[in-house]
């Protein structure tokens, strides 16, 4: 600019427009060189704001125009098309004077009998999918309820991978997270995607796998309907999660996922235990724990206090029996001792070595020998047999 300023003798002070006289100015030649006109398109991104104003845009295979439809167009038009949706429109093209941007202003809006391209793939897509049992709930796995190892595939560069890191690191900081890199729109999404997923069944240790993105218009989700990302998807080992734009975006992704987020950072929060939970779960365990311990123990204790006394009380009548018995047989062998028989009057003959002399024979004249009474011996000697 500065060289063909000089080529021409002009300096910049000579003349020089405003932002806002360029604006007006091309605002003019536009919407004065135009008659009302119709175009047809497929509705894409298209919002309905509470000043009763319609933003959209129309697009075919090769080109996206932004479009405005004005409120009291809008009243007359009914209720918003939704995306996908062919129609014809009718308006002028004009500039949006603030942001110096070229827009299509819409007074009339007529659907087409068809669909428009994308949304004819996505209808093919989703009834191939559900043909195959790609969506039944039979084939959902459930989440692991304490993971440590978690895949991430997403876009280094965006800002949902960073959600995710931040809920984990709060949550379950001793979680590892691999962070899988995949560009997640426009050109070579699908193919970054699905490789991204399959490089996840190669990674060992993994329990869940998210994949995602962060919010973004419809064409910005496109990969996310893919049938190939779905299939890779689908082909994933581990329980998977798919958190894809926000709230209100859904992509077939969450369709085909044992378990679909609202966000990323739902997702983190899916995926991972709270440690504060977990901990109050634990303590709590514990306190029960401890009390289950202490009510057996102590009916433990009692059991062993009524054992001990049955086997005491036992004891004790065993010791009695026998103690019983015993005086029993003492009584009769003292009734059958010799040294009764002597208490009653009878003396017992001993001869000198000891022996008891119990026949006439055993009686030697003049032979010494000695009486056996009751309270001890008495010396005596045979004077005649």
């Amino acid at each position: 600019m500065a060289y063909s300023l000089q080529l021409s003798g002009m300096a910049p002070t000579d003349q020089v427009w405003s932002v806002s006289q360029l604006t007006s100015a091309v605002k003019r030649l536009v919407e004065g060189e135009f008659m009302p006109l119709w175009i047809r398109g497929e509705v894409v991104g298209c919002k309905a704001w509470s000043s009763g104003h319609w933003y959209f845009g129309l697009r075919d295979r090769s080109s996206q125009v932004r479009c405005c439809m004005w409120k009291r167009d809008a009243e007359r038009a009914g209720e918003p098309p939704q995306d996908g949706t062919e129609v014809f429109a009718l308006g002028k093209p004009g500039i949006y004077e603030a942001k110096g941007e070229f827009q299509f202003n819409v007074t009339r809006m007529i659907p087409t009998a068809a669909i428009g391209a994308a949304q004819r793939e996505l209808e093919r897509v989703k009834e191939v999918l559900h043909r195959d049992g790609l969506f039944d709930h039979a084939r959902k796995r459930p989440i692991p309820a304490l993971a440590c190892s978690i895949a991430v595939v997403t876009s280094t560069a965006g800002a949902a991978l960073q959600d995710v890191i931040t809920v984990v690191g709060k949550r379950w900081p001793c979680c590892r997270l691999v962070v899988v890199n995949a560009r997640v729109q426009g050109d070579g999404a699908v193919h970054a995607l699905v490789r991204a997923l399959r490089l996840v069944n190669r990674i060992p240790d993994i329990e869940i796998c998210i994949v995602g993105r962060g919010g973004g218009g419809r064409e910005d989700l496109a990969a996310f309907n893919s049938e190939a990302v779905c299939r890779a998807l689908a082909e994933v080992r581990v329980p998977t999660i798919s958190a894809v734009g926000h709230e209100t975006d859904i992509s077939l992704t969450d369709l085909v996922a044992d378990l679909r987020a609202p966000t990323p950072s739902a997702a983190a929060e899916m995926a991972v235990a709270d440690r504060r939970e977990v901990a109050r779960q634990l303590d709590d365990l514990a306190a029960r724990l401890a009390g289950g311990l202490g009510s057996r123990t102590r009916l433990a204790g009692e059991r062993l206090a009524r054992t001990a006394d049955r086997l005491h009380g036992s004891i004790e009548a065993v010791l009695q029996r026998e103690r019983h018995r015993s005086d029993r047989l003492a009584a009769q062998l003292d009734a059958l001792s010799p040294l009764r028989i002597l208490d009653r009057g009878y003396a017992v003959p001993v001869g000198p070595d000891g022996h008891v002399l119990k026949r006439r024979a055993d009686f030697a004249p003049g032979a010494p020998f000695r009486l056996r009474v009751a309270d001890g011996d008495v010396a005596a000697r045979v004077e005649s047999p």
